[in-house]
């Protein structure tokens, strides 16, 4: 690789990592998505371990489980990693999560779906309204699952369930 090649790319690099810092900066500044103050362990807040059961929606039969990753971050974004497909087919999912009232909260959260050979084929979008226990330490969650192709059209529907506990 010639110099040529890797100083537009170092220069683009470096552009988008102080872009991230800005946005790191700027959402530390935005409302917290959590209930109760900015010291309480109450909320959704922190990283769960979960098990996520894909279900028919019309039948409720269980049609697969694995276990998944989400960090729920301080003003409100989301990070998704799962053991339901090969890391070399999807990326790890990126998103939002909110306040709605009690203990419960909202997710939205969108993953890229690859094919065997590289090329990007579709985008799982993955919506969420999420219980959490009395204790903090355990949630529950409805799941409703689309498949959106390269143009943003919905081509799959799906449901699913979580059970999660506060990663300590």
């Amino acid at each position: 690789m010639s110099s040529k090649t890797s100083k537009p790319f170092a220069a683009s690099r470096g552009s988008a990592l102080v872009l991230a810092g800005m946005l790191v900066l700027v959402s530390g500044l935005t409302a917290k998505a959590q209930s109760g103050g900015a010291d309480s362990y109450d909320g959704l807040e922190g990283t769960w371990r979960a098990q996520l059961t894909i279900i028919d929606c019309t039948t409720k039969a269980v049609l697969r489980t694995f276990p998944a990753k989400f960090s729920f971050a301080e003003g409100g974004t989301l990070t998704v990693t799962t053991a339901g497909q090969p890391p070399a087919l999807n990326t790890p999912g990126l998103g939002v999560w909110n306040y709605m009232y009690g203990r419960t909260y909202s997710a939205v959260s969108e993953a890229f779906i690859f094919s065997p050979t590289g090329v990007w084929t579709s985008t799982q979008r993955l919506t969420r309204v999420i219980t959490v226990s009395r204790d903090a330490k355990r949630y529950t969650d409805s799941v409703a699952l689309e498949i959106l192709d390269t143009n943003d059209n919905v081509i799959v529907t799906g449901c699913g369930t979580s059970v999660a506990h506060r990663m300590e």
